[in-house]
């Protein structure tokens, strides 16, 4: 058997059948069976993404972190045979990983889309054993995320109404980053049909293909409702897909760009530190526990529809 990709050469002795004819049948058994292991991967991924209903990005760092396991063992995906791969070549795998500089929560997530593949293997019948049954989580430096003080926050938010259409659009961009705690992808990817009627509520697709239902605090209502009744007026956009965050000519922002317009803002009002739609959604956690959108949203927000925790402390600490 080769080390690596299992290649078995098995030439009992059976009456009336040559060598040469048994050398052919075990090698295209082989074959047969390494088919199904080179299309594994992709197997793996249409699971994740249809029914765990993961997005294309986490399906893409899940893919890059499994190829890279792959280079470490010097193999391509079609000599991969997943019922050789040991606790050991696992845990040289991390050790590697961490004298490459890599951090703790960088490994960690990495092995984590490596275990998922061998969890989804065992329950496909695929493999008997757990490479994993010993190997543990690199620890990682426990660290309080960043927000924006309450005073800054509130300058930031409570500016006079801007002239003209970009300056307006990004104010409401910091408006219902701080007054929802959406995530990037999720501000991204909001439409105007998505609001109910009067702007208090938006229905929103967030992590994981999840449908819930984001109260709008009323300092935001009336900023989304004249961001919508300018792009109207001034017919910035007429397309059927008709997304809140616009270029001027009309395009949807794209999240690279809805970053950029967070990181120069939040420089411009002079916020230290990190500046990411990320901080913002930290300082939202944050404050709603103990600053000035606590008592407002009280009044219409159940913790319950919190975007992924239980509670707002739990977000404050892990996001």
């Amino acid at each position: 058997m080769h080390a690596r990709t299992g290649q078995i050469f098995f030439l009992a002795l059976r009456p009336n059948v040559s060598n040469k004819t048994k050398a052919i049948h075990y090698r295209v058994a082989f074959v047969a069976s390494n088919h199904y292991l080179c299309l594994m991967l992709d197997r793996f991924l249409t699971y994740i993404r249809a029914e765990r209903r993961y997005s294309d990005a986490t399906a893409a760092a899940y893919e890059r972190d499994i190829r890279r396991f792959l280079q470490f063992l010097e193999i391509d995906e079609l000599a991969f045979d997943p019922r050789l791969t040991t606790s050991d070549d696992i845990r040289q795998w991390i050790i590697t990983l961490t004298e490459s500089g890599l951090s703790a929560a960088s490994v960690n997530r990495m092995v984590s889309s490596l275990r998922a593949l061998f969890r989804w293997l065992r329950k496909t019948g695929t493999v008997e054993g757990d490479p994993f049954l010993r190997i543990g989580q690199q620890r990682t430096p426990s660290k309080l995320p960043s927000y924006i003080p309450e005073a800054q926050m509130r300058s930031l938010i409570e500016q006079p109404a801007a002239d003209s259409f970009e300056s307006e659009r990004n104010a409401l961009i910091i408006t219902l980053f701080y007054a929802t705690g959406m995530r990037l992808a999720e501000l991204g990817g909001v439409r105007r049909s998505d609001f109910s009627e009067g702007y208090a509520e938006l229905h929103i697709v967030g992590k994981g293909n999840k449908e819930r239902v984001i109260p709008i605090i009323e300092y935001a209502r009336a900023r989304v409702r004249e961001h919508i009744e300018r792009i109207k007026a001034e017919n910035i956009c007429t397309a059927a897909d008709n997304f809140l965050f616009l270029t001027h000519g009309g395009g949807a922002l794209s999240r690279s760009a809805l970053y950029r317009i967070v990181r120069a803002e939040l420089a411009a009002a002079g916020v230290q530190g990190k500046r990411s739609p990320h901080v913002l959604r930290h300082t939202f956690a944050t404050h709603m526990r103990t600053g000035p959108i606590c008592a407002r949203y009280r009044r219409c927000w159940a913790i319950r529809r919190w975007p992924r925790h239980r509670s707002t402390h739990t977000t404050a600490s892990h996001g």
